[in-house]
């Protein structure tokens, strides 16, 4: 009986599991809207700061001052110092991420 129960409980687990997940991409590619501030909290903020001000990497509340837009999406794109390339994959995430940290003064 118990291995009825946890047979019967893992497969319960993996179809929520298959049903679950993916929406939020779906609806930001049928509707254009881009959050980057979401993007910035997912990708970011765990060495950047909830608030920009640094954690483990540096400070960059006024990254708007120091460097343009399209530097900025450089690094996004290119990663430097100890910041790896290629967290934010899709080329309309980089460009809105970019844009609302260049308007960070």
């Amino acid at each position: 009986m118990k291995k009825l129960l946890a047979t019967f409980s893992f497969a319960a687990v993996l179809t929520l599991a298959a049903c679950g997940g993916g929406g939020d991409s779906t609806d930001d590619a049928n509707t254009g809207d881009v959050d980057p501030e979401k993007i910035y909290n997912q990708t970011c903020a765990s060495c950047h700061g909830s608030d920009l001000t640094g954690a483990s990497g540096p400070d960059i509340s006024t990254v708007g001052d120091r460097l343009s837009q399209d530097e900025i999406k450089d690094i996004i794109e290119n990663g430097q110092g100890g910041m790896p390339a290629g967290l934010v994959k899709d080329q309309a995430d980089i460009d809105a991420l970019a844009s609302w940290l260049a308007d960070h003064k």
